[in-house]
C-alpha cells in the first residue's frame, strides 16, 4: 500500500474542509515534516520536546486574531496555545490540515469544543500542572492583605516608618470561603487549613472534603460566613458576574476578596465602589473581563489606583515549575495523539488509552466520524471487502462523535483507505 504523505481525502457527505489524512507507514521518524504552531510564548520545554519528536516547530510570542490565525495554521497539523487565542469555528473550518489543539494552560472555554470535535480535532489540556502555582500566589495575597502590607510598602519606599499595628492581624483563625473546590480549591484548602484558618467551601458539584474543611449548602450562606473569600470556578458562561452587586452585599463588612479564575466572575466595577466605600477590605485580582492580547498593548480597570488592591497579569500559573510542568504535560499528550491515537486525557474527544502502535507489524487506522448508529457495522463491512485482518479494534462515543480503531495487518487492497473515506459521517481517517 503506498500512500503520500500529506495528502488528503475528503467523505462525499462532509465539507472540504474536514481533511483526511494519511502518511506512508515506511517513513520513519513517525513526525516528519509535520508542522506544528506555538503561539503566546509557550514554554521553551515544549518546543524541545516536540522537535526532538521530529516536528517541524514555528513558535510565535503573542496571541493571533481570527485572520491572522487562519492565515498562520495553512499547513499545520498541530497547534499550541495558552488562554489568549480564540480557536472558533470559522478558524476550525479553514484549518484543513489541523490534528490536535494543546491548551498549554488549565482552561479550555477559549476553544469551540463541539466546532472542533465536528472537524476532527482532537485537543487537551493541562488540568493540574499549575495548580500548586495558583494556590501559593493565593495564600501569599491572603497575608499580604490581611496584615496590609500594601500600606507599610508604600510607606516604606517614601521614607516613612510605619510601625503601627492598626488593622494589621494574622491569618490564623480567619474564615476562608472557596467557591469551587475542585483541582486548585482544594489546594488552597489544605495551605490554609495548615496555616490554622477555618475553612469553608461551596461547589456545583459534590465533592469529597479534604481535612477539617466544612461544606456549605448555598454560595450566599458562604459568603455570610468568609472573612475571606477566594473563587476557583471554571470558564462557563454561567458564571458571569457571579458575583455581583448583590452578592457583595451579602460579604461580611471588611471581607477580602481574591480572583485568579477567570476575568469574567467578578462585576469589576460593583467591587470598585465596595472597595471605595470600605465593604470590601482589600482584594486581590489576576484575571479581567478584558485583557490585553501582549506586553504592547495597554491594560486598563476601574481597580487602579486603589491602594488596597493587589493587581497582577494573569500569572497564577505563570512560574517556572509550572509553565515547564504544563509544556512536558499537554506536549506528551499531544505526542501520544499522533503517535499512538490515544484520547486518554482529551477533553473532548472519546477517551480511549491506546499502545503505541507497531509500525514494523501492523497499520493502525482511525477513524472520527459523527455519532449516528451503523457505523462501526459498515467499517466492518469495508475490512471484509478488502480482506484486512483485524487484531484489535476499539470504538468510544460521547454525544457528538465516534472514534474507532483498529490494528490491522499490512496486507489488503489498495482500495481500503479510500472505501473508509467514503463511510457514511466520516469526519476524518488516519493511519498511523
Amino acid at each position: 500500500m503506498a500512500l503520500i504523505e500529506g495528502h488528503f481525502f475528503c467523505s462525499p457527505d462532509v465539507s472540504p474542509q474536514l481533511a483526511v489524512w494519511a502518511r506512508p507507514a515506511s517513513q520513519s521518524p513517525l513526525f516528519k515534516a509535520m508542522k506544528t504552531l506555538l503561539l503566546e510564548n509557550i514554554h521553551p520545554a515544549a518546543v524541545a520536546r516536540l522537535k526532538a519528536c521530529g516536528m517541524d516547530v514555528v513558535t510565535e510570542k503573542k496571541g493571533l486574531d481570527e485572520h491572522d490565525l487562519i492565515a498562520a495554521l495553512d499547513g499545520v497539523c498541530v497547534l499550541g496555545i495558552r488562554s489568549r487565542t480564540q480557536i472558533t469555528v470559522r478558524v476550525l473550518e479553514k484549518a484543513k490540515h489541523l490534528q490536535a489543539i494543546g491548551a498549554y494552560c488549565i482552561g479550555t472555554n477559549q476553544i469551540d469544543l463541539d466546532a472542533s470535535s465536528l472537524n476532527g480535532v482532537a485537543v487537551f489540556n493541562a488540568p493540574y500542572s499549575n495548580t500548586r502555582s495558583v494556590a501559593e500566589l493565593v495564600i501569599a495575597e491572603i497575608v499580604f492583605l490581611i496584615r496590609r502590607l500594601h500600606d507599610k510598602v508604600v510607606q516604606a519606599h517614601k521614607g516613612v516608618w510605619d510601625k503601627s499595628t492598626e488593622d494589621a492581624r494574622e491569618v490564623r483563625g480567619k474564615k476562608l470561603g472557596i467557591i469551587g473546590y475542585g483541582n486548585i480549591g482544594s489546594q488552597v484548602s489544605t495551605l490554609a487549613e495548615g496555616m490554622g484558618m477555618d475553612v469553608y467551601y461551596y461547589d456545583v458539584v459534590d465533592k469529597l472534603t479534604i481535612g477539617n474543611a466544612t461544606k456549605v449548602a448555598s454560595l450566599d450562606e458562604l459568603l455570610h460566613i468568609a472573612d475571606i473569600v477566594t473563587i476557583h470556578v471554571d470558564g462557563n458562561p454561567s458564571n458571569k458576574n457571579l458575583i455581583d452587586e448583590g452578592r457583595l452585599r451579602l460579604m461580611t463588612d471588611g471581607v477580602i476578596l481574591l480572583n485568579l479564575s477567570r476575568g469574567h466572575i467578578v462585576d469589576i466595577e460593583a467591587l470598585a465602589r465596595h472597595l471605595k466605600g470600605g465593604k470590601v477590605a482589600g482584594a486581590a485580582v489576576d484575571v479581567f473581563p478584558d485583557e490585553p492580547r501582549d506586553g504592547k498593548e495597554p491594560f486598563s480597570s476601574p481597580l487602579q489606583g486603589l491602594p488596597n488592591v493587589l493587581l497582577t497579569p494573569h500569572i497564577g500559573g505563570s512560574t517556572e515549575e509550572a509553565q515547564e510542568n504544563i509544556a512536558d504535560f499537554v506536549s506528551n499528550k499531544l505526542l501520544d495523539y499522533v503517535h499512538s491515537g490515544s484520547t486518554f486525557t482529551s477533553v473532548n474527544f472519546p477517551r480511549i488509552n491506546l499502545p503505541k502502535a507497531d509500525d514494523s507489524q501492523t497499520h493502525r487506522l482511525l477513524h472520527v466520524h459523527r455519532n449516528v448508529p451503523g457505523v462501526l457495522s459498515q467499517i466492518n463491512g469495508i475490512f471484509a471487502k478488502n480482506n484486512v485482518n483485524v487484531l484489535s479494534q476499539y470504538l468510544r462515543t460521547n454525544e457528538l462523535i465516534g472514534y474507532a480503531i483498529a490494528d490491522v495487518d499490512k496486507e489488503y487492497k489498495d482500495s481500503l483507505f479510500d472505501d473508509l473515506v467514503r463511510v457514511d459521517h466520516t469526519i476524518k481517517v488516519r493511519i498511523v
